[in-house]
């Protein structure tokens, strides 16, 4: 058993500047990772971070322009804290040795970005994510924090009290990928989750194949509500044949989007006619495949981006990388002709419930960046604010958990402030089948000492690994390809309440057959089938809970669209949606939005670009 006094899982972003920001504050700090830092799906991202640094900008249109993106459904002390402090990570990030691109006159470079009324989105070139993640993996390094890499995370160990919020966290039960090994690692102070998304509940998506949302699954079986899972982005620009991303930046430097007759559709056909392809993205997206449901589509499946005006010198300076990449994966030279792009799954707004501090329910567990919902994104997160996220949240999420006093939090967790049951019924049961599992059902235990409770989980996780090395069943591929394939066909861009329902079917039929699932690699050394197999289960947890959001939610806000129900309607839905596992039994509930200001109230407006 190892022991530290906070332990965050994930390497990514949010996990080294959280694992930073907790050493800072005087916490010995163990990162516990399923893939090296420097392989963490932040290195994918290519556009920017928002931070306003500029005279003629400030933090507070900053919190404009990302309540106004969310459609009126971030948390005001959220969105606030993220603009307010973005500038000072952004700054501290320079001084780490990250090479932001610059102007000549040696200035951050800013650019625009979808849905900011100033150009305030740094970067560096096409692969700002790529030197974030280094430049943080320096620091850690340097600071001599211990990283247990290629530890894939089972369970939290959770006590096991009726109420979510009489429970405790003291650590978590990792797998280790090499040796075959399981072992609990106990957090004296807090465990901080930092697992990043859950784009492989789809089949075309930006995300990494290890994106399969673990954090999320884990909380959610602990006790953690799901806060907002239906809130899913769709990028605009992914290449058809791969989902590989390509940047907001081309949009951002002025690149133009065209439909099979040569238009410029954003403008021609009137989706956006002040920002054209500067609308945010869930605007962008339905434009997108509007223009290809209605026959102006290109081969039925996409539309072009075009660079080519740029010109060379502008483009190898700024967007070099996305040269590489849709000359690689589609064929296309961006310099002389336009690259194919279609709408994929890009991003998740909802995530586990946090406060503005990274706190849940549970008392010592802690979630950060995109596997968390504080709210800052709201129904739709825009461009260039996923990063400022994972450094803002992280650090605060870091501090928080190594025992520094921030103050009283104004979001509340768990249904401890203001709350509704929902007045929905599922015409297929949903949740955990053959009944209800024992409370924490994936971390809980009998025992009340934090050794008691880590050994309990220890021991449930090793009967689980021999359990499915040793039975015969199903290969978890076919139930994850079923659940990718109806997620992505019926919980899309656009949602029809037929197909959704179509969906909850399909995924009890998955949940029903991973009852028979098995491992055929009998191996315990770098048994990739094993992690999968252990992966899939949270796949069918969180698509459970996503389609069940859209279902339930009958309006459309910011990236939720629903045929039936083509309008905000903000008399009723200026709300959040929550699920909670109830130890098998999902329960869907909700609570306000708060969007009550440090000093202004934002009243919900008409949004348009």
């Amino acid at each position: 058993m190892h022991e530290h006094d906070v332990v965050v899982v994930g390497a990514g972003g949010a996990g080294l500047r959280a694992a930073i920001a907790a050493q800072e504050a005087g916490a010995d700090v163990a990162m516990v990772s399923k893939l090296h830092p420097v392989r963490s799906h932040t290195g994918a991202a290519e556009g920017g971070i928002n931070a306003a640094l500029r005279d003629g900008d400030s933090w507070q249109d900053h919190a404009y322009d990302t309540m106004k993106g969310s459609d009126y459904l971030g948390d005001a002390p959220a969105v606030e804290a993220l603009c307010r402090e973005s500038p000072e990570e952004v700054i501290q990030l320079e001084h780490w040795g990250m090479p932001f691109s610059r102007e000549e006159d040696g200035r951050v470079s800013q650019r625009p970005f979808g849905g900011l009324s100033f150009p305030r989105t740094t970067y560096a070139g096409a692969e700002t994510g790529h030197q974030m993640l280094h430049t943080m993996y320096e620091q850690v390094v340097k600071r001599g924090i211990t990283v247990y890499d290629e530890w894939h995370v089972m369970d939290l160990a959770v006590t096991d009290e009726e109420d979510p919020a009489d429970r405790t966290c003291h650590g978590v039960v990792a797998y280790d990928i090499q040796s075959g090994e399981v072992s609990g690692f106990r957090a004296k102070n807090g465990v901080i989750l930092a697992t990043g998304g859950m784009g492989q509940v789809f089949d075309h998506t930006t995300n990494a194949v290890a994106n399969t949302g673990d954090g999320v699954a884990m909380a959610y079986r602990a006790g953690v509500p799901m806060e907002d899972m239906e809130f899913i982005q769709f990028h605009p620009t992914t290449l058809p044949s791969t989902g590989v991303l390509i940047s907001e930046g081309v949009r951002g430097e002025g690149g133009i989007l065209y439909n099979r007759k040569g238009e410029r559709f954003m403008f021609e056909h009137g989706y956006a006619n002040n920002d054209g392809e500067l609308a945010s993205r869930d605007v962008v997206s339905r434009a997108e495949l509007t223009e290809v449901n209605e026959g102006r589509g290109i081969e039925d499946e996409y539309v072009h981006l075009d660079m080519r005006h740029l010109g060379e010198e502008r483009i190898l300076d700024r967007l070099e990388n996305i040269l590489h990449l849709a000359e690689d994966f589609e064929g296309a030279d961006g310099l002389t002709e336009p690259m194919p792009v279609k709408p994929g799954q890009h991003y998740a707004m909802g995530g586990i419930e946090t406060n503005e501090f990274g706190e849940t329910v549970i008392g010592g567990l802690y979630a950060a960046g995109e596997c968390a919902c504080a709210s800052v994104h709201g129904a739709n997160r825009l461009g260039g604010n996923a990063l400022p996220e994972l450094i803002v949240f992280g650090k605060r999420a870091g501090r928080h958990a190594a025992g520094e006093d921030m103050g009283e939090a104004e979001i509340p967790t768990g249904k401890e402030g203001e709350w509704e049951p929902a007045d929905y019924e599922f015409d297929v049961e949903v949740g955990e089948t053959g009944g209800r599992g024992p409370a924490a059902a994936d971390g809980g235990a009998v025992a009340a000492d934090a050794e008691g409770v880590l050994g309990t989980a220890v021991e449930r996780a090793k009967d689980r690994v021999d359990a499915l090395l040793s039975r015969r069943g199903r290969n978890h591929a076919e139930i994850r390809s079923e659940v990718q394939r109806t997620m992505t066909a019926n919980v899309n861009v656009f949602r029809e309440e037929g197909r959704l329902e179509e969906t909850l079917v399909d995924l009890r039929e998955a949940r029903e057959a991973y009852k028979d699932v098995a491992v055929s690699d009998p191996s315990r050394t770098f048994n990739t089938d094993l992690i999968h197999t252990m992966e899939t289960r949270n796949i069918l947890d969180i698509a459970e809970a996503l389609t069940m959001g859209a279902l339930a939610r009958e309006e459309f806000r910011g990236a939720h669209w629903r045929k039936e129900h083509q309008e905000r309607k903000d008399a009723n839905w200026l709300k959040h949606t929550l699920v909670s596992w109830n130890d098998g039994e999902p329960e869907l509930w909700y609570k306000p939005a708060i969007l009550e200001g440090e000093d202004k109230t934002y009243e919900p407006k008409s949004r348009s670009y």
